[in-house]
């Protein structure tokens, strides 16, 4: 197992999230205490809807303050906001609209735009938000990711090119993705590299060989390569592994 990632096995979907859920509603309740910003960028999936009702619910009973965190997007498809595949879209219900998160802490991937000029847009708010670190990266607080039955994270798919690899803006347009629809947006391995932390929820049936993969030394996965470039990436999973790759 590639020591930079910690695989928490729980027993169910629902389980996974409200763990998951809890354990950030403890690090949002520090930094607010600190006084300290919380930047966050989030995903989409199956999992990720569990995820923001379960923060939603326990946040009633302990109703601690978002006013300090500013949310950004690992990735979005390039739909309009209202499109029931909109990322932006299933984090307004089950999260913004419940909390009563302000418009001005969302900065969402504007997916009805032209992709690059939604890209150029959004890596430029990105470094107006969040502190950059000695390569010019934003450093986000941290990225809740999901992952694919082929490994991928946020948009960024397997087999992708040099251009897709190399990218050194915080956001890309990605084109042709294997997965509908074709056109996305996504932040770039270079952004999350450097992200403080990442949080992986690897759910869903179908998904052990490639999180077996990426969890691998060497392993050459999308997700794989975000285990090998940030070594405060954790994963949490209800898929079931080998003796020796969860603890």
């Amino acid at each position: 197992m590639n020591k930079s990632a910690v695989a928490l096995v729980s027993p169910s979907a629902d389980q996974l999230a409200a763990f998951v859920a809890g354990q950030w509603l403890d690090q949002v309740a520090v930094t607010q205490k600190k006084g300290s910003p919380h930047t966050v960028a989030l995903s989409g999936g199956r999992i990720t809807t569990k995820f923001f009702a379960a923060v939603t619910a326990q946040n009633l009973k302990r109703g601690i303050s978002f006013e300090h965190v500013h949310f950004f997007w690992a990735d979005e498809r390039c739909v309009p906001a209202t499109d029931p595949e909109s990322n932006f879209r299933m984090a307004a219900e089950f999260l913004f609209n419940p909390l009563k998160i302000s418009e001005g802490q969302i900065h969402r991937l504007k997916g009805e735009l032209d992709p690059a000029t939604a890209a150029r847009e959004a890596s430029a708010e990105l470094l107006a938000a969040a502190p950059a670190n000695p390569a010019g990266q934003p450093v986000l607080d941290l990225v809740f990711l999901g992952m694919g039955e082929d490994g991928h994270v946020a948009s960024l798919f397997p087999g992708a090119g040099a251009e897709v690899l190399n990218c050194t803006t915080p956001f890309l347009a990605i084109h042709n993705s294997p997965k509908p629809p074709p056109t996305r947006l996504s932040l770039s391995y270079a952004a999350l590299a450097a992200a403080k932390n990442i949080v992986v929820l690897a759910s869903g049936a179908g998904k052990e060989a490639a999180l077996q993969n990426s969890l691998a030394p060497g392993g050459l996965t999308p997700l794989g390569r975000v285990i090998a470039a940030n070594s405060n990436t954790k994963i949490f999973t209800d898929l079931k592994l080998p003796a020796g790759l969860s603890n």
